[in-house]
């Protein structure tokens, strides 16, 4: 059986809802639904480009912290809230991913947990 390693945000809300901000197996990252919150602020209210650029930094940095890096992600899965929005979020992604191409799962979703939350990301990566 492969090593088990969580990756902690500090977030008081792991404890409570029992999560974990990534977790790594063996060679295989997954990180947790990932949102603009930073901290107790928003980022890029009412802008779904700005909300996902931010979100996939954070995930940057939990692969990291799980060393993996962004080249090695295979999957991401995206929750927005308004699916006539999916071009800005989809730039975004563009941005990051254009030469990396994981394959990638986006779905209009009724709500997040805090109504100012246009969207929210998983991603996945193999090392």
């Amino acid at each position: 059986m492969s090593e088990r390693i969580n990756i902690s945000s500090g977030s008081p809300w792991e404890d409570v809802v029992g999560y974990s901000r990534a977790v790594r197996v063996g060679n295989v990252v997954e990180v947790a639904g990932t949102t603009a919150m930073d901290g107790d602020q928003l980022i890029g209210e009412g802008d779904v480009y700005l909300q996902t650029k931010f979100i996939l930094q954070k995930i940057a940095v939990a692969l990291e912290q799980a060393g993996a890096s962004m080249n090695q992600v295979v999957r991401t899965r995206m929750f927005i809230t308004d699916i006539s929005r999916w071009e800005e979020a989809g730039r975004a992604h563009g941005e990051v991913f254009k030469n990396i191409k994981p394959v990638a799962t986006m779905v209009e979703v009724k709500a997040l947990i805090d109504p100012r939350l246009l969207i929210e990301i998983e991603a996945t990566a193999i090392i």
